[in-house]
């Protein structure tokens, strides 16, 4: 058997395609510095329009900042004889006349309500909103105008605030403003149009119970969360660069190993796996959403997304299983062997697509849906990301351990090298060595992928559960995993590699070591495909 490319390449052509990785990861890290940051946040505070006819039919009435009657709600005269239902709070976006580009992609707003103190009246602990909520959108035309405003869509949700007010360190407390959260009021998953307009209401019905327990409301901001254009176009610039060559080195891969006169092995199959998985996230389809309208993008980024990071965890244990043995019988190449391993991440991920499919499937139909729009939804949203990130953590902390027992299993074997004749001595210091830094690029790859996962889902509910949208998950962060998950599998598809190059047989051997290694590396074998996983799966020494 000719072994892998990691075993026989020279150490000069190994150096320089170890340079140019490296080169290729600090480029992503670069390029990420000099990016934009990945979002931006813009509140905007609400026009208080005055509706005169509130039992007309609102499909078709859309009230903008250029309203018949703004009303100040911080005086008590402006709203004299008006009830809730003639108040109409109106957000137009963006801000200063500018538009959206279909390169911001998505489309969050979050809801903040300013509620002062009135004496006599206290609020609950748990404020419950009731939210009729309207959305339009509008276009620019060629001569620099816009479309006339157009349904999008309408619900009528229940939010719930947690206000707080502290009473003993405020001596005057008439007008004080209570400390309201922040709660999540729609989502877009695409933004195909250039104006979009929200028109705000808040009903009241003592019999339905509909807002009774509000106090009085001074201004109600919405904090509109967006991808930045500029990082968008970094993020589709890279997945163009890395597509077509991971595509390319996958068919250079695959080739070889059809070349050999073997079945390919189990860590070939994963190693090409998870390049596919790899390729499928690379593939920009991204460019289409510029084109046409596809609300359902941001679902099928996640769903790409969950697909890599099983291939990626599931291709993790299988590499390391299959460098030491696992198993009492030692028997490899078999992915039935793992499957108490991979039925877990199975698991996981399945979870996490069927808690993502919950929100995100349904703000297809209604993007005012949320799933943290009760004390229940809540807790069961925390509990899926609390959980997400104890489960990435202990799996890193197993995967540790495997790759220790690893270092174990083959530092044991090492002790008999000096008892080999010296080529082949030499020929496995020198794989040993490679393979060591190929098993500490493993660790690193792994542990910045479950930070990266676990700042990913703090900093999305954070949005959602915390009025401090303060952690914001920088570029540098974003296009240096990305970029080393690039470079990762595009180096184990190069090294793992079937090498065309023959491995010279050892005329001079020991008797005892021609027992202990009766398979060369020259000869081929059904269930291994390089000999350092040969060597670190022989049985120990008698």
């Amino acid at each position: 058997m000719p072994g892998t490319i990691l075993e026989n390449l020279s150490g000069r052509k190994l150096s320089v395609l170890v340079i140019i990785l490296l080169a290729c990861q600090l480029t992503c890290f670069l390029v990420g510095l000099i990016a934009p940051s990945p979002a931006k946040s813009q509140p905007i505070l609400s026009t208080v329009c005055v509706d005169n006819h509130p039992d007309a039919d609102k499909t078709n009435r859309w009230f903008t900042r250029q309203c018949e009657r703004t009303v100040d709600l911080s005086h008590e005269k402006a709203t004299v004889g008006l009830d809730a239902k003639n108040l109409v709070f109106v957000v137009q976006m963006p801000l200063y006349n500018a538009d959206f580009s279909r390169w911001q992609q998505n489309l969050v707003g979050i809801l903040q309500v300013d509620m002062v103190y009135q004496k006599g009246r206290k609020l609950d602990p748990v404020v419950e909103l009731t939210l009729d909520s309207r959305l339009a959108f509008s276009d620019k035309t060629p001569d620099g105008g816009s479309t006339p405003w157009q349904y999008f869509a309408h619900a009528e949700e229940k939010r719930y605030m947690d206000c707080s007010f502290d009473e003993n360190s405020i001596a005057e407390k008439e007008g004080y403003p209570y400390n309201c959260t922040m709660v999540p009021l729609f989502e877009l998953g695409s933004i195909y149009h250039d104006y979009y307009l929200l028109n705000l209401r808040l009903p009241y019905n003592y019999t339905l119970k509909k807002n009774v327990g509000l106090g009085k409301i001074e201004d109600i901001y919405l904090h509109m969360i967006h991808m930045n254009g500029g990082f968008t176009r970094v993020w589709i610039a890279l997945k163009t660069f890395f597509f077509p060559i991971i595509v390319g080195i996958m068919i250079w891969f695959w080739r070889r190993v059809h070349m050999l006169n073997r079945t390919p092995a189990l860590l070939e199959y994963m190693v090409m796996a998870l390049g596919g998985t790899l390729a499928f996230l690379n593939l920009p389809i991204d460019y289409l959403s510029l084109i046409f309208d596809m609300p359902y993008m941001l679902l099928l980024s996640d769903i790409r997304q969950g697909i890599f990071y099983a291939m990626l965890l599931s291709f993790w244990l299988v590499f390391a299983g299959e460098h030491m043995l696992i198993h009492d019988n030692g028997e490899k190449n078999n992915i039935k062997q793992y499957w108490k391993h991979l039925s877990t991440i199975v698991v996981g991920c399945l979870c996490l697509l069927i808690f993502d499919l919950s929100e995100r499937g349904i703000q297809l139909i209604n993007p005012f849906f949320s799933i943290w729009v009760t004390p229940v939804g809540t807790n069961l949203a925390l509990s899926f990301i609390i959980l997400a990130g104890i489960s990435a953590s202990m799996y890193f902390i197993f995967l540790c351990y495997m790759i220790w027992r690893v270092f174990k299993n083959i530092s044991i074997k090492r002790a008999i090298l000096p008892s080999m004749s010296q080529a082949r001595r030499l020929h496995y210091e020198g794989i040993i060595y490679r393979f060591n830094f190929l098993m500490l690029a493993t660790v690193i790859c792994a542990a910045f992928t479950i930070i990266s996962f676990i700042l990913s889902q703090v900093a999305e509910g954070q949005n959602k559960w915390d009025e401090n949208m303060d952690l914001e998950l920088s570029s540098v962060l974003h296009t240096g995993v990305y970029g080393m998950w690039n470079v990762y599998i595009c180096a184990m598809l190069m090294l793992y590699a079937p090498s065309h190059k023959q491995w010279p047989s050892d005329t001079v051997c020991d008797d005892g070591e021609e027992v202990e290694f009766s398979r060369l590396p020259t000869e081929a074998t059904p269930n291994e495909i390089s000999s350092l996983t040969s060597f670190a799966t022989k049985a120990s020494i008698e």
